[in-house]
C-alpha cells in the first residue's frame, strides 16, 4: 500500500508519486517500460495499484 509525501501518495519506500504510473500509462508506456524508468519500482506495486483503483473505482458505482 503506498504512503503519502507532501500529500501525495507514493509507492511505498519510495518518494515516487503513484499519479507518475498513470501519466506515463496515459502516454502510452506499458507497464515494464514505466518500472524500467523508475529505480526502486517493481511490476507488483504497478499491478497493486492498478487492482487497488479499478476495485475503487468498481465500488464507487455502486455507490452512485
Amino acid at each position: 500500500m503506498p504512503g503519502k509525501v507532501g500529500g501525495a501518495w507514493v509507492f511505498r519506500g519510495t518518494r515516487l508519486p503513484v499519479a507518475v504510473v498513470f501519466e506515463n500509462l496515459e502516454d502510452g508506456l506499458t507497464i515494464d517500460q514505466i518500472v524500467a524508468l523508475f529505480d526502486g519500482l517493481t511490476r507488483e506495486q504497478v499491478n497493486a495499484v492498478l487492482n487497488f483503483t479499478a476495485q475503487s473505482l468498481e465500488a464507487s458505482a455502486f455507490i452512485e
